[in-house]
C-alpha cells in the first residue's frame, strides 16, 4: 500500500513538472504594459519578466532634460516588471490549483523558484 501511495505521488510530481515546464512557456508569450509619466513612457515585458519594447512620447524627449527621460524609463520598467511578475503568479497558481487540494499552493511565492 505505501509502495502504492509513493507511486501516486511520483507520477503527480511528474505531472506537476510537465504543467510548470508549460507555463513557462506560456508566459514567455504573456505580455504586459506599465506606463509612466502619464502614458509618456510605456513598457511591455513578457510574464518571464524580460523587457519587449520602451515607447517614449516626443515630450519627454528633451536634450536639456535628460534626467527627467531617465527616472520616466525607469519608473516604467519597474512597473511593467512588477506587473509581468504579478500575473505570472497568478497565473502559475491557476496552474497548480487543480493539482493541489484545496487550490493552489498556499503561501507560495513562485519568484522564489525562479519562474
Amino acid at each position: 500500500m505505501m509502495n502504492q501511495n509513493m507511486a501516486d505521488m511520483f507520477g503527480k510530481f511528474s505531472e506537476l513538472q510537465e504543467k510548470m515546464k508549460q507555463a513557462k512557456s506560456e508566459l514567455s508569450k504573456l505580455e504586459v504594459e506599465a506606463e509612466a509619466g502619464g502614458g509618456m513612457v510605456k513598457v511591455k515585458a513578457n510574464g518571464q519578466r524580460k523587457i519587449l519594447s520602451i515607447s517614449l512620447d516626443e515630450d519627454v524627449i528633451d536634450p536639456d532634460d535628460a534626467e527627467m527621460m531617465e527616472d520616466l524609463i525607469v519608473a516604467g520598467v519597474n512597473k511593467a516588471l512588477d506587473k509581468a511578475e504579478e500575473t505570472a503568479q497568478e497565473r502559475m497558481q491557476e496552474t497548480y490549483k487543480d493539482m493541489m487540494p484545496g487550490g493552489g499552493i498556499p503561501g507560495m511565492d513562485m519568484s522564489k523558484l525562479g519562474l
